[in-house]
C-alpha cells in the first residue's frame, strides 16, 4: 500500500447518493463513516473499515500523520463529483477540497471493508458531449425490444454508471412479449442469438475483444463484463461500444475503417449477461472505464409503443419500446 493513500470525503455525498444503485449503495456505509471521521479528526474512525492488509499496511502511527499532513495542505473537502465506477470494487470520486482537486479510489473486498484507498491527482474526464453529433443508425435489422433505455434508474439500470448512464439493453420478444422459445435452457432458444450486430455509423475500430464464451443462461460472468466487445470511434469524443457479442462472432479488428450498417459480429450472451442480448452504449473516450455517457438518438427508426407504430426522427427510445430501422427505399 502506497504512503499517498487517504481516506476522506465529505457530508455532501451521503444525500447524492441516495436512491443510487447496489453498486453505489455498497459504498454509502464507508463513505459516510469517512467522512464523518475525517472532518472531525478521528483517525482511529477512519480506520474501523480498513480489512487486516489494510490495516497492517498503513498502521496507526502513519496514518495520523498523514492525514494531518494532508488536511493542512489541502484543507477538508467541500464538494464531491460524480463518481467513477471502475467494477463491482472499485470506484473513483473526485474530491474538491478546500485548496485543490484530487481523486479518492476507493476498493471494497467482498464484505464490504476498506482494502485500498488512494489519494491520487486528480485526472479530468474530458469534455463530454450532451449527445451525439455523429448520425447513428439503430445497429440492427428488424424489430428490437428496448428492455433497458431511458434517463432515469426506474427505465434504465445502467442510468447510475457514469459511462453507461444511457446505455441500451436490446432483445428480441415474440408476440406474447417473451424473449425465448421452450424453456429458455439454451442460447438457442432466444430469439437474439446469432442476430447480426451492425455498425451504427462509420468510424475506426479502436478496441476488440474476443475470446470470451457465451454463458448457460441465468449464469453471468462479471470477470469480463463486457463479454465479446467492439469499440468504433466515430470522432474524438464519440465512441460507440457494443457488447455481449457471441463467441467466435467478430468480424472485425482493430485498425479497421468500417462503415454505417457493416455487420461487426452476431448478438451472443458472453460477459455480465444473464441471455442473449445486445448492449450498446456511446461514451466520450475509447478508454472504457474513463469514459462519460452520451445520450444516443437514433436518426431515423420505426417506433412501435403501446402497438401503435409511427416513424421517428432523431428519436431515443425508452424502456417497453419496439424499434427497427426504416427500410432504405430502392
Amino acid at each position: 500500500m502506497k504512503k499517498t493513500a487517504l481516506f476522506f470525503l465529505i457530508t455532501s455525498l451521503i444525500c447524492s447518493l441516495s436512491g443510487k444503485d447496489v453498486r453505489i449503495r455498497r459504498f454509502e456505509k464507508v463513505v459516510q463513516n469517512i467522512v464523518e471521521s475525517a472532518n472531525n479528526g478521528d483517525n482511529k474512525g477512519v480506520r474501523k473499515d480498513f480489512d487486516e492488509k489494510m490495516a497492517e499496511a498503513f498502521p496507526e502511527d502513519k496514518s495520523t500523520a498523514f492525514f494531518k499532513g494532508l488536511s493542512g495542505k489541502y484543507g477538508k473537502i467541500k464538494k464531491l463529483d460524480y463518481p467513477r465506477i471502475i467494477d463491482v470494487n472499485r470506484v473513483i470520486f473526485p474530491a474538491y477540497f478546500e485548496r485543490g482537486i484530487l481523486d479518492i479510489k476507493i476498493v471494497l473486498n467482498d464484505g464490504d471493508k476498506i482494502a485500498g484507498l488512494w489519494f491520487l491527482p486528480h485526472t479530468p474526464r474530458g469534455n463530454t458531449p450532451e449527445r451525439n453529433s455523429t448520425v447513428l443508425s439503430l445497429p440492427f435489422k428488424g424489430e428490437w425490444f428496448v428492455f433497458w433505455g431511458g434517463d432515469t434508474e426506474e427505465l434504465n439500470y445502467h442510468h447510475n454508471v457514469s459511462r453507461q448512464r444511457y446505455a441500451f439493453d436490446f432483445v428480441v420478444v415474440d408476440k406474447s412479449g417473451k424473449t425465448f422459445k421452450g424453456d429458455g435452457a439454451k442460447n438457442e432458444d432466444y430469439y437474439a442469438f446469432g442476430r447480426e450486430i451492425l455498425a451504427p455509423a462509420d468510424g475506426l475500430v479502436t478496441d476488440v475483444i474476443t475470446g470470451v464464451r457465451d454463458n448457460i443462461p441465468g449464469s453471468m460472468n462479471p470477470s469480463h463484463a463486457l463479454g465479446n466487445a467492439v469499440f468504433i470511434q466515430h470522432r474524438g469524443d464519440e465512441v460507440s461500444i457494443i457488447a455481449h457479442l457471441k463467441y467466435g462472432s467478430t468480424k472485425v479488428k482493430v485498425g479497421d475503417k468500417v462503415k454505417r450498417g457493416q455487420v461487426v459480429g452476431l448478438c451472443g450472451n458472453s460477459g455480465n449477461s444473464s441471455e442473449p442480448h445486445l448492449h450498446y452504449h456511446l461514451q466520450n473516450t475509447p478508454v472504457i472505464q474513463d469514459g462519460n455517457g452520451i445520450k444516443i438518438f437514433f436518426d431515423k427508426l420505426i417506433l412501435n409503443r403501446n402497438g401503435k407504430k409511427k416513424i421517428e426522427k432523431d428519436f431515443s427510445p425508452i424502456k417497453g419500446d419496439k424499434v427497427k430501422p426504416v427500410p432504405n427505399k430502392k
